[in-house]
């Protein structure tokens, strides 16, 4: 995932928005300033190089001191970030740092 290219796409808001993303992010209460943010601050915490049909990424942000992830896929032939979803994580399914999955 190349985040330099994927943050310059966000900042000049070449952003797909799927459908089901924003109906997830709805239900969440998460906001597009949210994912955004996430994304420009964020650190890549899991690499899927290999997805089909784009590369993706989870991403880990912080907004109002609460942990956010964002999962992007990068298009990198229309220079395009796919917002996949955002959710809250919870310590069920990660450690502490909120980047490390639990087993």
């Amino acid at each position: 995932m190349d985040l330099v290219k994927l943050r310059k796409a966000v900042k000049i808001k070449n952003i797909n928005w799927y459908k089901h993303s924003l109906e997830r992010m709805m239900e969440r209460e998460i906001y597009r300033e949210n994912v955004t943010e996430v994304i420009l601050k964020g650190e890549v915490i899991e690499d899927y190089s290999e997805d089909k049909p784009y590369p993706s990424a989870l991403i880990l942000g912080w907004i109002n001191k609460k942990p956010l992830h964002v999962v992007v896929a990068w298009d990198a032939e229309k220079e395009n970030c796919n917002i996949i979803t955002a959710y809250y994580p919870d310590l069920k399914h990660f450690r502490n740092d909120y980047k490390t999955r639990k087993k």
